[in-house]
């Protein structure tokens, strides 16, 4: 399962999302999917195959993170990592990490 696809999965769930923004910097971030409370009308100019769009619930506005940068997601206490995506996939071919 990819990163992105855990979000899709949270069903409007609180989220916190770690990702690297488009300046290199890693970005944590606590928010939603689906909130449409503060939509103003008007048409997503976002790429929906390459961003996910979230409430970020600090800042109170909708932010885009690009699929590609997402480090980890943590949705009910459950955290998901690119790291624990490779080490699962790494043992279900019993394949030995370089260390």
């Amino acid at each position: 399962m990819k990163l992105s696809e855990f979000i899709e999965q949270s069903n409007g769930k609180f989220i916190t999302v770690a990702f690297y923004k488009k300046d290199g910097t890693l970005r944590t971030m606590n928010c939603r999917l689906g909130v449409t409370k503060h939509l103003k009308g008007g048409e997503c100019t976002v790429d929906r195959e390459k961003y996910i769009i979230v409430y970020d619930m600090q800042s109170k506005g909708y932010r885009s993170i690009n699929r590609d940068t997402i480090e980890s997601v943590t949705c009910e206490g459950v955290t998901v990592s690119k790291t624990s995506i490779l080490h699962k996939h790494l043992q279900k071919y019993n394949i030995r990490e370089n260390t």
